[in-house]
């Protein structure tokens, strides 16, 4: 028997939007999504990204309370290019999103932005610099 890695997921405060951030960065949630305890969307590669809500969570999990504190797991999602990056943060942050760290060139190689999803949780965004 072998685990398979399936899915990522996350539980959100409000569904619509949650859905609406991530549509924003490109995932496609079925139409009618925004208004559902619960969501998915296909990621390439035949990954997943599960939503739900608060409530749904507790319907079977009742003692189960938002985590406190700071974040401890973020997605990371590539961009065509390092403009892409700078474009998709400003937009973001334009929209009223929490910008955590601004485009840099990170020594790794790569341009390199940090956001924070309604809910607080980390969504990286990154493309390889052109090599020198």
């Amino acid at each position: 028997m072998t685990a398979r890695f399936d899915a990522i997921g996350l539980v959100v405060t409000d569904m619509a939007a949650a859905v609406t951030f991530y549509r924003r960065l490109g995932l496609a949630f079925p139409a009618g999504a925004e208004d559902q305890p619960h969501a998915e969307a296909e990621l390439p590669g035949g990954l997943r990204l599960l939503l739900d809500t608060e409530e749904t969570v507790r319907s079977f999990h009742p003692g189960w309370r938002p985590p406190a504190g700071g974040g401890r797991a973020s997605l990371a999602l590539r961009c065509d290019g390092p403009g892409e990056v700078d474009a998709l943060y400003e937009e973001l942050v334009g929209a009223g999103y929490h910008g955590e760290l601004k485009p840099w060139d990170a020594v790794w190689g790569q341009r390199y932005a940090v956001l924070h999803d309604p809910d607080g949780n980390g969504v990286d965004l990154f493309a390889p610099l052109p090599a020198p």
